[in-house]
């Protein structure tokens, strides 16, 4: 495998964790947080370079770890949960592009 696959794996559950904590400590709620996720993956899929010069592909590459995060966001603190799980739950929800129906 990859190292900068690696590296993401870790990164992604490092801010996972740190997404729980903020809601732990009544800084920011799961609403918020998955707020803030839906907000920058609507960006990203709105940005023109990402739907007109991307692969369907590469396109799911660049929002999967916002995805990931969405997952590990609502399966909340208590639920235990490893990347490689959350990584096959973002491939079972993935919704197709309008170019992909």
């Amino acid at each position: 495998m990859n190292t900068a696959n690696l590296q993401l794996e870790g990164l992604c559950l490092a801010v996972a964790s740190v997404n729980h904590l903020l809601v732990s400590k009544g800084l920011l709620s799961q609403g918020e947080i998955d707020t803030a996720l839906r907000k920058a993956e609507a960006a990203i899929v709105g940005d023109e370079r990402i739907t007109g010069q991307l692969s369907p592909a590469n396109r799911d590459a660049v929002c999967f770890p916002i995805r990931l995060l969405q997952l590990a966001n609502n399966a909340g603190a208590d639920t235990p949960w490893s990347f490689s799980h959350l990584a096959k739950l973002v491939g079972e929800t993935k919704r197709p592009y309008n170019d992909q129906i």
